[in-house]
């Protein structure tokens, strides 16, 4: 059975949720995670809803131990990993001067850190017939910002971890991509979590949720003869 895992996954109208719910539909026995077990069954209940396979499992993508065990339950019995997408990692704003180092440091290990853990277990566990690994990248990815230095440096240092990884995999079949985020997404982390902010830039400044999942299917359907390592996301309107 192939099987996929997705970790970051949130409320439903989410980017980790949706991800889920499109390859579990694709026939993927997709394996969901994220920090909460609640948030993780009501994506999963969804799923079966439509008569696809998921299984939610409480991740902390920070613990070598709790990623590893992950990776345990996609991989056993006549489980083939063949996806795994990193999509761990909020926002953390601030200044670097005024910044508490406990904070900086948090920042990198759900950005970098996790995304390390995340994929030597997936590298690791893929069959000799390959496999996709998948990292949720932002703005921050590409450029330094004032008041986000701590993201900046997570993110970015993510992206070139994936880049280097790309390199180091692709002879074994391993397609390693990196997917930029330019700008909020249309999902509930903004319109519920932000509602004005939502409101003030509009529906034409939210990037569609599913137009994002589609970037990520295509990556994951290319031909090993036409990979790409890095595709950006953006609307029309934004400033780039």
């Amino acid at each position: 059975m192939k099987t996929a895992v997705v970790i970051g996954v949130g409320p439903l109208n989410g980017l980790g949720a949706q991800l889920s719910v499109r390859f579990a539909r694709r026939g993927l026995r997709t394996f969901v995670a994220g920090r909460t077990q609640a948030s993780v069954d009501a994506v999963v209940a969804h799923i079966q809803e439509q008569g696809a396979d998921a299984i939610g499992i409480a991740t902390d993508a920070r613990e070598p131990e709790s990623i590893s065990s992950l990776f345990d339950a996609a991989t056993a019995g006549e489980n083939e990993l063949t996806l795994a997408i990193y999509n761990a990692g909020n926002n953390t704003p601030g200044r670097i001067a005024d910044m508490d180092p406990g904070y900086f440091e948090a920042s990198w290990r759900t950005c970098c850190f996790g995304g390390f853990l995340f994929a030597q277990q997936a590298v690791n566990r893929m069959s000799s017939n390959g496999g996709t690994l998948l990292f949720t990248g932002a703005s921050a990815s590409m450029r330094g910002r004032a008041n986000f230095g701590a993201f900046n440096s997570g993110k970015g240092a993510l992206r070139l971890m994936a880049q280097a990884l790309a390199k180091e995999c692709g002879p074994d079949g391993i397609h390693v991509g990196h997917v930029v985020i330019d700008g909020p997404i249309g999902g509930d982390k903004i319109i519920k979590g932000i509602p004005q902010y939502a409101e003030q830039i509009g529906e034409a400044g939210l990037i569609d949720l599913q137009g994002i999942v589609d970037a990520y299917e295509y990556m994951y359907d290319q031909p090993r003869r036409a990979w790409t390592f890095e595709v950006d996301v953006r609307t029309s309107i934004e400033k780039w």
